[in-house]
């Protein structure tokens, strides 16, 4: 494993972790990667922010860090994707407790948030609901950026990039920024009056999820 040319000199975890995650970038890499794999256009579309030539820098550091890797889709697709390996998946409660703790400040920003970081709000908002247990499938459909989300007995067990591959009891469709809102502040029905949110199918199961996310 290598680490970028700016090191801590630190023998602290806290400080040998950064070497490896510790530039800029490079954190959002691995929040853009942590629903799935993407291109590296998808990558540029999410982090719109940081020019293609500091985002190369910073996946080939990843990858030589064992962080991220890149792979070929099997044909038709044949194109080449970055993801996180085994040890980079695990700094998804890094990434979960990071956003936990900027939720206050994050509250005061109007900047601009992409359909990963949205996604991962959801997540992480989600509070486990086994006194009043229901089973439902969605697709959220951000922009052109689809999620699969699989709650099982008021449990969230599953949330990957892409379509549904059966039936979703539930279709959500709405763009990064309203998603946002509404988890944290903005009413669902002001969204759906406003035609900034829609509703398809089970209803009931959408307020389901909407209400375990701000409980």
């Amino acid at each position: 494993m290598t680490t970028t040319n700016r090191r801590y000199g630190d023998g602290c975890a806290i400080a040998i972790a950064l070497d490896y995650v510790g530039e800029r970038w490079a954190l959002l890499i691995v929040r853009e990667l942590l629903l799935g794999p993407k291109r590296f256009t998808d990558l540029q579309a999410g982090l719109p922010n940081a020019g293609a030539k500091v985002l190369a820098q910073r996946l080939r550091e990843l990858e030589g860090a064992d962080v991220v890797r890149r792979r070929t889709l099997p044909p038709p697709a044949a194109s080449q994707v970055y993801e996180l390996t085994e040890w980079g998946a695990r700094l998804e409660d890094v990434i979960v407790a990071l956003g936990n703790w900027g939720a206050r400040a994050a509250e005061k920003s109007d900047d601009p948030v992409s359909a990963d970081s949205a996604m991962i709000r959801l997540r992480s908002l989600f509070t486990g609901q086994p006194e009043r247990p229901w089973t439902a499938s969605y697709e959220l459909r951000l922009g052109r950026e689809r999620f699969t989300t699989r709650v099982v007995d008021g449990q969230l067990v599953a949330m990957t990039r892409g379509e549904s591959h059966d039936r979703p009891d539930t279709v959500i469709e709405s763009d990064p920024d309203t998603l946002a809102r509404v988890l944290v502040e903005e009413q669902v029905t002001k969204a759906v009056e406003d035609s900034r949110l829609t509703i398809t199918g089970d209803t009931e199961a959408a307020d389901r999820l909407f209400d375990a996310v701000r409980s």
